[in-house]
Order: C-alpha cells, then sequence, then structure tokens
C-alpha cells in the first residue's frame, strides 16, 4: 500500500474540507430545525459532497487532458488556490464568508440546504475539488492508488457526517476559542501543502 500517499491524501482532504470548522456553520443553518430533519440534511451533504468529489477525482485527469492543461499548470494554479484559502483560515476569513454564504441561503430560502450550502460549496468546494485534482493527478493510472483516493474521500465525508450529527456536543466541548484556533493550525499547514504544490509544478515545468 502506498503509505505515502495515503497520508498525504488524508491530511490534505481532512484540511481542506475541515469537518470539525464546518460545525458552526451546520448548527447555523439548521437551526430550529428537528432532530430528524437535522440528520436527513448531514446524510444528504454527506453524499453528495462525497459524489462530487470521487467525480473529480475519476475524470480530473482526463479533463485536464481535454483542455490541453498540464499537470504541473494546475498544481501551480491550485498551489495557489489552495494558499488563497489557508490565508483565510489563518486570518480568521474563512469563518466570516462560510457563515455569510450560509445566511444568504436561509435568506434565499433554498429549498434543498444540504446541496446548498451545505454539500456545495462549503464541502466540496473550489479548494476540495482543487485538491482532489491535484492528488488524482498523482496516482498514475494505478487502480490501487485510484481507489485509495476514493477511499479517503468517503472517509473525510464519513468524519464530517459525524461531526455535524454530534455537532451541538463538539460546539459545547471546543467552544468559540478552540474552534479559531484548530481553524489557524490548519490553515498554517494548508499553507505549507500549497507551497509544496506550487515547488513541484514549477519542478516540473522547467524540466528539472
Amino acid at each position: 500500500m502506498p503509505v505515502e500517499f495515503l497520508i498525504s491524501a488524508l491530511v490534505t482532504m481532512f484540511v481542506v474540507v475541515d469537518p470539525v470548522g464546518l460545525v458552526p456553520t451546520f448548527l447555523g443553518i439548521t437551526h430550529g430545525m428537528p432532530a430528524r430533519a437535522r440528520l436527513s440534511v448531514a446524510l444528504r451533504a454527506t453524499v453528495i459532497a462525497a459524489i462530487v468529489l470521487a467525480g473529480a477525482a475519476l475524470i480530473g485527469d482526463w479533463l485536464l487532458r481535454t483542455l490541453s492543461i498540464t499537470l504541473p499548470a494546475f498544481r501551480i494554479a491550485g498551489g495557489l488556490l489552495l494558499f488563497s484559502i489557508a490565508s483565510e483560515m489563518v486570518f480568521g476569513v474563512r469563518i466570516e464568508r462560510q457563515t455569510q454564504q450560509a445566511e444568504e441561503a436561509l435568506e434565499e430560502r433554498v429549498r434543498n440546504i444540504a446541496a446548498f450550502p451545505l454539500a456545495v460549496p462549503l464541502m466540496a468546494g473550489p479548494g476540495a475539488i482543487t485538491a482532489t485534482v491535484l492528488l488524482s493527478g498523482r496516482v498514475d493510472h494505478e487502480p490501487a492508488r485510484i481507489a485509495l483516493l476514493i477511499g479517503v474521500i468517503v472517509a473525510v465525508c464519513a468524519i464530517s457526517c459525524l461531526c455535524f450529527l454530534a455537532a451541538t456536543q463538539i460546539a459545547k466541548v471546543i467552544g468559540h476559542t478552540g474552534n479559531t484556533v484548530q481553524q489557524r493550525l490548519l490553515g498554517v499547514l494548508l499553507a505549507a501543502l500549497a507551497v509544496q504544490y506550487v515547488i513541484d509544478g514549477a519542478r516540473a515545468a522547467l524540466g528539472s
């Protein structure tokens, strides 16, 4: 088993999706809903996000070839995008943006909040899709690695679902300060991963 790829994929997807960080947003958009409705929203959002990300993993490489985009170019662009998301996490902008998106969705009375904004763009947003495509570019068409990547996606989405189901308890335990600290720490880790993607892309583009 490619342990290095497994660890890299798991850390990247967990940091980008950030299941614990989504707990306050989940509580906000499901406020006032009965327990059964919250369960339904959590399960639907998890399934939708998993399907979107798994689709990106399966057709991401084909899509790049179809659009004549080289993997090094996408690595650089994706790394810059992930670095932008990481900077939002470090400076606390991401939480505010997610809350604003959730409030806008409620104001517009979107029928299925599981699909929008919870699954897309909060769980399977541009950052998560970009990270998935970048990771799929490293599988070298090996079925075992593709299956491993999809397994990681399913695992991270399942963890997100568990966090949603235990959202009230998690919010009480970590509190506002704890959520802020973990967002900052994960942001720094994601920034380092993003810089590595840019470096790898630049090396490949320069042929070194």
